[in-house]
């Protein structure tokens, strides 16, 4: 058998490229055209970073079920990893974009530790509102989703649907996808919403 001297030197894998592939996903995914001209989410700064952190936090359902497995030390960790990970990409790339706006090295770091509260915010929400009825679910997405604008209900409506629609494939997906950071969002019916 042949080994690569390059691997002595590599770290563990922290699951990294995982979360870079379900990264991209993420924001492929959110910037589907329909969010915008058809579910009434802003097409603003606000409205795109809503929309990544939406699609992070469902990929993240997944990975969090499985690190949380005291059973399988192995693949709690392995999900672990990929989580946090993943919430580290899109922070990395948050960071990244705000430099390229234009942002000051000095505020950015503040910038970055409000969108990160934020973040735990809607984690909060949407996890609540999927718990609870439509109308919690509504009342999330209307602070933060829509927090910019004032949605129609229908757009309110298309949202809830869509994140339960998206919430519920997750707990569908198999394990080896989870683990190996190759999840897709499912296709939304009739909405163009369509990975």
């Amino acid at each position: 058998r042949a080994y690569d001297v390059k691997n002595w030197f590599r770290r563990r894998d922290r699951g990294e490229e995982a979360a870079h592939a379900l990264y991209l996903t993420a924001v492929a995914q959110a910037r589907q055209r329909a969010f915008y001209a058809e579910h009434g989410v802003p097409d603003s700064v606000d409205g795109r970073f809503d929309l990544i952190v939406m699609h992070v936090y469902l990929l993240l359902q997944p990975l969090n079920k499985l690190a949380l497995q005291t059973d399988r030390p192995d693949i709690a960790r392995r999900a672990g990893d990929i989580a946090q990970a993943l919430f580290d990409a899109m922070f990395v790339d948050m960071d990244r974009s705000l430099r390229e706006m234009g942002v000051s090295d000095i505020s950015v770091g503040k910038r970055v530790k409000h969108m990160a509260k934020a973040f735990y915010g809607r984690v909060g929400a949407y996890d609540e509102g999927l718990a609870g009825a439509d109308d919690v679910l509504g009342d999330a997405l209307e602070r933060n989703l829509f927090g910019t604008v004032n949605p129609t209900g229908e757009h309110v409506r298309a949202m809830v649907d869509y994140l339960r629609l998206q919430a519920a494939h997750m707990t569908t997906i198999p394990e080896a996808a989870v683990i190996s950071g190759d999840m897709l969002f499912a296709p939304e019916p009739g909405k163009g919403v369509d990975r």
